[in-house]
């Protein structure tokens, strides 16, 4: 049957090529032999070497002046490349050909050393210089799914690519390309066109259990006819998938069955673009006559892309040819034999011509394209949705219109499932069939402000409210899914924990779970948190002291205290010492001297001491003593009033480390310098209150939004958070590992704090009517004064004390030195006197 079908066809080649054999018979034309090496039973093969054979009679037609003509001698490969070597070989040494057009294959290189006009739309076959690409690029339109793609915000793709070198190549050049955009591939999956229908469906299963989108399929018709029957069986062909096909597809789109363009509804591609000409419009007007005329009782297929690259590569072959003989001036009749290879290519690449594709120009061996056309497959064929400029990477609605705000982007694009907008987001939560979110939340939460949740009478559907809940409807909301939620309560009281809860998860029992989830490094390793809706760290409470008559001690530490005491009794001692002997203020009987020196040393606490000092030495100590005493003042009284407005408790005395009952928190207790002695776990607000009012417990340690939760329940004037540590990293939503509800829901989180939104759902559940938590919550908790701040002070007075005492000491005891001496020279004198009065007396009882 297909015999029959392309009887006629091979009919009208024969017809073609034997009128071209008539040059053989004109001496008046030089011939030159130029090999096509072709599939000549695919559809592209036919339908190039017609395309040949037009552009041959139409070109000497318009040229018939021309002393050159084109011979053409044709080798099938029949799809196979050691054919094509084969072929190559024979075109080489037995017909002398001087060019070659068609193959595709790469395994010509380095046997031809001649031009070879490849239909190759890879790069990386560009590796012989003799190498001349016809086709355009195929990797310029990577660009353009990479931007398409970040256009729906989406960063993980699935690429789908033939299981061959280029395959493999193609794949590694479009994951490059993507990253540039910072897109992911998430999986790369190679198929063969020889793998059968259950390889190929379990590769499309593996894909479907991935929670990825976005689709890309880089392979020929065949393959792709195939592969998007067996989607469409498989469901991948609804809604929420995305599925765009390179040009390796979409430029061979007529050339497919209808079943196969039926699979591919809703698909989008880009495909080789061709501007509108005169020319374009009359050769395609003639392929159509003829192939009616041919195929009376066949599916029409229009010409595709590889056909006008071939008519434009003969046209462009012919010219150069001309401009060759017609330089070297040759004369020969076998101007094949003479030809030059270099020559020949040079001028290829000189050749410059507005052809049936555009304007026809080879640059760095390959043509040049500056757009390609988008397309989305509907019905029957495809429908245009817009243009991709590969010289300015942007998606144009009209090339006639670059400069317009109006052109920019891209037409309503119909995806499949027939919608005309597209929600990836809902395919990545479908993936296994679901269409609705099953979400574990605290049923009976002790902490009703951070987590309700109740039924609906008239839907009998479960509400979340609270804190938690209120963000989480919020941000999810926000995403737009359209994907349900089923609520799923669980008890405290039945025993489960919270990493019972994060097994559930991990073991993908359930979607997510929400409510107060502490993150975690050792969570984190089985399931992925949202980023924290909290504060950060912990907090310690506690019960504000009641009123006392010693409140007036708090200031300062008892070693202080003592100290200070000390030193004016030191002080007093000084300055009797000092004073006693010379000022009269200073004497009396014992009883007057001890109520003197006390009364002086603690009158200057208020300065109002007014007994007169004589020494100089008393003056500097007391000088040194009233400044110590003046900052002592000042910072009693500063310190005071602290404490009188924010009661303190001294961390260094607490005698209790605790840790709330299902999130363990005594690991931050040294941080906050707490000594832990016991620990009690405390579940719910009324624990919190009944330990600290019955003064079970000092303090209690919890997550800030307990604490917070904590005091907007009870009155701020009765207990107070009094020390905050950064020590945990707050509350988050619990979702799969590597769900992409964890990374969307962070995004939207980090929105509602910049907007103030998780600011007004913080004030609405945790802000207590009489009490601002802000204020409370930023407070600086003031210090208690003790002997160890402010031993400098002492130091100073101590030493000058000291130095005042030594001196006067000296100054005593050479004081009674010099009275010595004096009595000593007295007593000489007085000796002496005697002594003479003796001697005296001796001589006058002589005489």
């Amino acid at each position: 049957m297909m015999n029959f079908r392309l009887f006629p066809f091979l009919i009208l080649m024969l017809l073609s090529f034997q009128s071209l054999s008539t040059a053989h018979e004109d001496p008046s034309y030089r011939e030159v032999q130029v090999g096509v090496i072709l599939d000549m039973e695919s559809w592209t093969g036919k339908v190039v070497i017609r395309c040949i054979s037009m552009a041959i009679s139409d070109f000497y037609t318009a040229n018939p002046h021309y002393t050159t003509r084109i011979a053409f001698t044709t080798r099938d490969t029949k799809g196979e490349p050691l054919r094509a070597l084969s072929a190559t070989l024979d075109l080489l040494e037995n017909t002398k050909v001087q060019a070659i057009i068609g193959p595709e294959s790469t395994v010509l290189e380095d046997k031809a050393n001649i031009p070879i006009l490849s239909l190759s739309t890879s790069p990386f076959s560009n590796r012989n210089p003799n190498l001349l690409g016809i086709a355009q690029d195929e990797t310029s339109q990577f660009k353009g799914i990479a931007a398409m793609v970040d256009s729906f915000k989406a960063k993980n793709v699935l690429v789908i690519c033939e299981d061959t070198a280029n395959g493999r190549e193609m794949a590694t050049y479009m994951a490059r390309v993507f990253q540039e955009k910072n897109i992911h591939v998430t999986y790369t999956s190679l198929i063969s066109t020889s793998d059968s229908n259950q390889h190929v469906r379990e590769e499309l299963h593996k894909l479907q259990t991935m929670q990825d989108t976005v689709f890309i399929v880089h392979t020929p018709p065949s393959l792709a006819s195939n592969l998007f029957s067996i989607a469409k069986e498989m469901g991948m062909m609804g809604e929420g998938y995305m599925w765009i096909v390179t040009s390796k597809t979409m430029d061979l789109l007529d050339s497919m069955d209808t079943e196969a363009i039926e699979s591919m509804q809703g698909v989008v591609g880009f495909r080789s673009y061709f501007s509108a000409s005169r020319e374009l419009h009359s050769f395609v007007s003639r392929w159509r006559k003829e192939y009616y005329a041919l195929n009376p009782f066949m599916e029409f297929k229009e010409v595709d892309s590889n056909g006008i690259w071939a008519y434009d590569a003969v046209y462009a072959l012919a010219m150069a040819v001309e401009r060759v003989h017609t330089a070297t001036e040759l004369t020969s009749k076998d101007l094949g034999t003479n030809i030059g290879t270099s020559l020949l290519l040079d001028e290829m690449l000189r050749v410059t011509f507005h052809g049936l594709g555009g304007e026809f120009k080879l640059m760095n061996g390959r043509i040049i394209s500056n757009a390609m056309e988008v397309v989305n497959v509907i019905g029957k064929g495809d429908r245009r949705v817009g243009f991709w400029m590969t010289a300015t990477d942007e998606f144009v609605k009209e090339i006639k219109k670059p400069n317009s705000s109006s052109n920019q982007g891209l037409e309503i694009i119909i995806w499949p499932g027939g919608t005309t907008g597209i929600n990836p987001k809902r395919r990545m939560l479908q993936t296994n069939g679901k269409k609705k979110l099953r979400i574990l939340f605290p049923g009976s939460s002790r902490f009703q402000n951070l987590a309700q949740i109740s039924v609906d009478p008239r839907t009998n559907v479960s509400v979340l409210s609270g804190f938690c809940g209120d963000v989480f409807n919020a941000a999810f909301n926000s995403l737009d899914y359209g994907v349900g939620i089923e609520v799923v309560s669980f008890s405290y009281k039945d025993g489960i924990t919270y990493n019972d809860v994060i097994k559930k998860i991990y073991l993908k029992e359930y979607d997510a779970a929400i409510g107060d989830f502490t993150i975690t490094s050792n969570r984190s390793l089985y399931v992925d948190f949202t980023l924290p809706f909290t504060d950060l760290g912990v907090g310690i409470i506690s019960r504000n002291a009641k009123d006392s008559m010693w409140i007036f001690l708090d200031p300062l530490s008892a070693n202080l205290w003592i100290t200070t005491s000390c030193f004016f009794i030191f002080l007093g001692f000084v300055i009797w010492f000092i004073e006693h002997r010379t000022n009269e203020e200073f004497r009396g009987s014992a009883p007057q001297q001890l109520g003197t020196t006390l009364w002086f040393a603690f009158s200057t606490l208020v300065y109002a001491h007014r007994e007169k000092l004589q020494s100089n030495l008393s003056r500097f100590v007391v000088t040194v003593w009233v400044f110590v005493v003046l900052v002592l003042t000042s910072s009693y009284t500063a310190t005071l009033s602290s404490v009188l407005t924010v009661q303190q408790i001294g961390m260094k005395e607490i005698s209790t480390g605790f840790f709330h009952g299902l999130s363990p928190l005594g690991v931050v207790n040294n941080k906050l310098n707490a000594v832990e002695a016991w620990s009690e776990k405390l579940y719910a607000p009324e624990d919190y209150a009944k330990a600290l009012t019955t003064g079970k417990v000092e303090a209690i340690v919890a997550e800030i939004l307990y604490i917070k939760s904590f005091l907007a329940m009870y009155s701020g004037s009765d207990f107070s958070l009094i020390a905050t540590a950064p020590t945990t990293n707050g509350f988050g939503f619990v979702f799969q590992k590597g769900s992409p509800l964890a990374t969307e829901m962070s995004t939207q989180i980090a929105k509602m704090r910049e907007d103030g939104t998780l600011k007004a759902l913080e004030d609405k559940w945790l802000k207590h009517k009489s009490a601002v938590m802000s204020k409370e919550f930023s407070s600086p908790s003031p210090k208690i004064l003790n002997l160890y701040g402010l031993r400098g002070l002492f130091i100073i007075s101590g030493v000058s004390m000291a130095l005042a005492l030594l001196v006067s000491m000296i100054e005593l005891v050479c004081e009674k030195w010099h009275i010595k001496d004096k009595i000593k020279m007295l007593r000489c004198v007085l000796h002496r006197s005697s002594e003479i009065h003796a001697h005296d007396s001796d001589v006058e009882s002589t005489v």
